[in-house]
């Protein structure tokens, strides 16, 4: 069997490639990047069973043919791509799972589920880390409540590296840039209400060695989906907040209007501030984990469900803890963003999921070989209660 990974030289794509390549479902796994230096370089580290590809995910025709005949793509370009490149998979037959959408990109990626139903294919939006990881963990944290009053969904991060950059980017950056001035959808009462980017400041404890952290409402897919797969248990409140080292600065770039897509003239020539920092950032090489570096950093996800068991009030919380794969040279977010992908890729190869049409990860994942197959790769999940707490994070 053959997968494709689209963007497969990015920051994630090239993990998920790796996996693939180091498991034993696929014979084959492409490694397809605009860059062909990336993809070159992917297909190198992953060893003999990935090849590269240079494609444009803008060039329908191209993506058909190079899909055509694979078992499953892995999209991890850019989100704004997300539609053409799912048009395409529908287009070569094939079965499709990206990494998210944030928020509204995944709304109208559900809108195409008719089209992927009567194909008999599957179509998976925000099968990655957070969304992906989360969703799954959250829908098995309610399954066994009566109902489900309230859910918040809490992401932090912290770097322990030591001789790192002060700042360095580990996920698109124009996904984040996004995240800090698009308002977050906060579903309230069978509504979804937007409140300003970076709103709704508090401090959380999350589990070692993260601790606490400040965090923020900002734009996310997992609201999108799990109010809808969690009507039956009345779900009335669903947020999203994240916080780190970072995510400050983050923010301010984005008021600086370095995020924006209107060109600007400079000097005589045309450029997009996004254009700009995106280049800016390539050049002084803060992409991803630096040369030379081991990178120490660490990501706990933590769902806080409110609801009742029996008539009794419930609180419960459902963990992810994420470590980096240093081996690898991979970051926290980098690793499990990767490795949820290349897991997806080998349920839907070996039939473990089997349903058609565009699905969200909470409805289609099975969350028992989801979670061994995480723990297998060093990515601990729990619920608690009923399950034990997870252990002390494992060091390298």
């Amino acid at each position: 069997m053959r997968v494709v990974v689209l963007g497969g030289g990015g920051l994630t794509g090239r993990c998920a490639v790796r996996d693939l390549a180091t498991g034993e479902v696929f014979d084959a796994v492409v490694a397809a990047d605009l860059d062909p230096g990336l993809a070159t370089a992917a297909a190198r580290a992953a060893g003999p069973k990935a090849t590269a590809e240079t494609i444009d995910v803008r060039d329908r025709a191209a993506v058909v043919r190079l899909l055509r005949g694979a078992s499953v793509v892995v999209n991890a370009v850019q989100y704004g791509f997300n539609l053409a490149v799912m048009d395409s998979a529908l287009e070569a037959g094939v079965a499709y799972l990206d990494f998210g959408g944030l928020f509204h990109m995944t709304r109208k990626q559900l809108e195409r589920h008719a089209d992927w139903e009567k194909a008999g294919r599957l179509a998976i939006p925000g099968l990655g880390q957070v969304p992906g990881i989360s969703n799954v963990l959250a829908m098995e944290a309610a399954r066994d409540l009566d109902r489900v009053d309230s859910m918040v969904i809490r992401d932090g991060w912290r770097d322990l590296t030591v001789g790192g950059p002060e700042i360095s980017f580990t996920w698109s950056p124009s996904t984040f840039l996004d995240e800090m001035v698009l308002p977050a959808m906060v579903f309230e009462g069978g509504k979804y209400r937007e409140e300003p980017p970076m709103s709704g400041a508090e401090e959380f404890d999350f589990l070692p060695p993260v601790g606490r952290t400040k965090v923020y409402r900002t734009l996310h897919s997992e609201p999108a989906t799990l109010p809808d797969s969690l009507a039956a248990k009345g779900l009335a409140h669903c947020e999203w907040k994240e916080g780190g080292p970072g995510i400050e600065v983050l923010r301010t770039m984005a008021l600086l209007g370095l995020a924006s897509d209107r060109p600007l003239d400079v000097r005589g020539a045309s450029v997009t501030p996004r254009d700009f920092t995106l280049a800016l950032l390539k050049r002084e090489k803060l992409l991803g984990a630096p040369e030379g570096v081991t990178v120490t950093d660490w990501e706990v996800c933590d769902i806080e469900l409110r609801g009742s068991k029996g008539g009794v009030p419930v609180v419960r919380h459902a963990v992810s803890r994420f470590p980096p794969r240093t081996d690898w040279n991979l970051t926290a977010t980098e690793y499990a963003v990767g490795i949820a992908g290349a897991i997806g890729a080998e349920l839907i190869a070996t039939g473990a999921i089997s349903e058609v049409g565009v699905v969200p990860p909470e409805r289609c994942v099975p969350a028992g070989p989801f979670r061994e197959a995480l723990h297998r790769r060093g990515v601990e999940t729990a619920i608690v209660p009923p399950e034990a707490p997870l252990p002390a994070p494992r060091s390298g």
